[in-house]
């Protein structure tokens, strides 16, 4: 299926599922949310890594404009629907500020390993554990995609996006594994380091060595 959205940059990656509150400020922006809510449509996150527009997004609705201001600036809830790849960008609408593209939806694969998800999130927790954080998944640990922990796994928006462009919940699972590989044995060595830093000055209960 193809269709035409209207397109809202940012420096962010949104995942299907995801909700996210949103202050609009920019003239464009004001009218493109106007606009979509009014005729109850939604629009396309496009993110923007390392100052490129990228050519896949996630289609959000609004579910709420929670409040208008006078200068009609906007605080907006929305929800991640799915994701879209661009065909055609089209950069002047006639008679609108904001920009639009035609686009495609490919087939996402929603099907994972139960096994490797519980090892993604038990890594995650270990990193939040490391770093004295606690995050509320909001869900069972067996209903849990890896987009309801992505943002949680301290990925770069470009590791994101890149998750972002896997149509399959396994590749998305194995990704976010490989990424907590990588980064567990650095957070053990810091908690080494902060511990040894901590004994400095400190009186020391040390065995000797003993001569054989």
């Amino acid at each position: 299926m193809t269709n035409f959205i209207p397109l809202f940059p940012l420096g962010i990656v949104v995942f299907p599922g995801e909700k996210l509150n949103l202050h609009i400020f920019e003239p464009r922006y004001k009218q493109l949310i106007s606009d979509c809510f009014e005729q109850k449509k939604p629009f396309g996150i496009l993110p923007v890594v390392d100052n490129k527009v990228c050519e896949m997004g996630t289609l959000v609705l609004i579910s709420e404009i929670s409040k208008i201001y006078e200068d009609g600036k906007m605080d907006i809830r929305t929800e991640g629907q799915e994701i879209f790849k661009i065909l055609e960008f089209i950069r002047e609408l006639p008679d609108k500020m904001y920009s639009g593209a035609i686009v495609t939806y490919p087939e996402n694969d929603y099907r994972g390993s139960v096994s490797l998800m519980k090892k993604v999130v038990h890594g995650i927790r270990k990193i939040h554990e490391s770093i004295g954080v606690s995050k509320n998944f909001y869900k069972e640990d067996d209903s849990l995609l890896s987009y309801d922990v992505a943002h949680h796994a301290g990925l770069s928006i470009a590791e994101e996006y890149q998750m972002l462009e896997f149509m399959k919940e396994l590749h998305r699972q194995e990704f976010l594994k490989r990424h907590l590989v990588k980064v567990l044995p650095v957070l053990k060595e810091m908690e080494e380091l902060r511990g040894k830093i901590k004994l400095n000055g400190h009186f020391k209960n040390l065995e000797g060595f003993k001569y054989s």
